[in-house]
């Protein structure tokens, strides 16, 4: 039996309300035990790299295995989850890699491109280099939020044909159907996020403009007020989708669950605020046997504040660890 089987969310009392614990969880002051980071870029293609922060178990070399951490949008690889997941995962004897998606954490001059949800490739790059160029035989990927669709999608590319190296991914929150999430966003309640994330995402943009100005123009494009109209007039059209809805289909991981053959471990919750819970569902994630599902009634999105103290207070984290650690184990 698995942790996750023993250990069911139980959410701290005062933070049943899943915008109460999406925005505790974000704001909340936590302080980590990890050992200083490595910095290292990996190539993901000709002209853009990915900015890693990486926590080795000194001595251990090849013989440890490898999580890979990717955070979601308008986030980095200084995180809380990313560091508070690096951190379990580092003293459990995994080497730790958070990495940045392209731009974020500061590394716009990485890239001549935007970023989008649909990016798997970049993963699968950093995989071929930890596999095939360093030798690691025990890589795992865990993603939150837009980085749990990244890695979903990775995985289910991959098919049958699953690298040996390769043992498990896990996904927290993962926006696996990104028009419904935009959707939700766009609800009274959800204004508070929807201005969040379209601030940031201008602001990226505008960091963008200065340093490609050939590339990106300024203006043009009215008023952005949504993530959709954001995706509508600047990510569509710089990837090459007629719109946001045939983005949203193309890089969406709902169209590859069906196909995942390695063992995936999914959490979501069923308050999440812009995650939709039957959106989810409706994806088929619970017909597919080698989909770990689990959707505790509370959570909020990516919160997962449990009743317990110490290193369990962070139930997400410790599940995906825990999962990981038990894969690794059999190998």
């Amino acid at each position: 039996m698995t942790w996750t089987d023993e250990k069911p969310f139980r959410p701290h009392p005062l933070l049943k309300n899943g915008h109460v614990m999406t925005v505790v969880a974000a704001f909340i002051r936590r302080q980590f035990a990890l050992p200083r980071a490595k910095e290292r870029c990996f190539e993901v293609d000709a002209d853009s790299k990915l900015l890693g922060h990486c926590h080795w178990q000194e001595g251990k070399d090849r013989a440890a295995p490898v999580l890979v951490l990717v955070h979601g949008l308008e986030g980095s690889s200084a995180s809380n989850y990313m560091l508070g997941i690096g951190e379990k995962a580092w003293q459990r004897g995994f080497h730790v890699i958070r990495l940045n998606q392209r731009n974020c954490g500061g590394t716009e001059r990485l890239t001549p491109t935007l970023y989008n949800s649909g990016m798997s490739s970049d993963y699968r790059a950093v995989f071929d280099e930890l596999s095939s160029g360093d030798g690691f035989s025990r890589i795992f990927f865990a993603g939150y939020s837009m980085g749990g669709n990244l890695v979903t999608k990775m995985a289910g590319e991959f098919g049958e044909a699953v690298p040996a190296a390769l043992r498990g991914v896990a996904a927290v929150c993962p926006a696996i159907n990104l028009g419904a999430c935009a959707d939700e966003l766009e609800r009274r309640n959800n204004y508070f996020y929807q201005r969040h994330f379209v601030t940031g995402l201008m602001s990226r943009y505008a960091r963008k403009v200065e340093l490609f100005p050939q590339r990106y123009s300024p203006n043009g494009f009215g008023r952005i007020r949504t993530v959709r109209e954001f995706d509508d007039v600047i990510t569509a059209p710089q990837f090459g989708y007629r719109d946001a809805q045939e983005y949203y289909e193309a890089a969406g991981a709902k169209c590859v669950i069906d196909k995942i053959r390695l063992p995936l471990l999914l959490i979501t919750a069923q308050d999440d605020p812009f995650v939709p819970f039957e959106a989810t569902r409706a994806s088929g994630v619970e017909k597919n046997p080698s989909i770990v599902f689990k959707a505790p009634e509370h959570g909020g999105h990516c919160g997962f504040i449990s009743d317990e103290s110490g290193r369990e207070r962070f139930w997400a984290e410790q599940c995906v660890v825990e999962f990981c650690a038990g894969l690794a184990a059999r190998s």
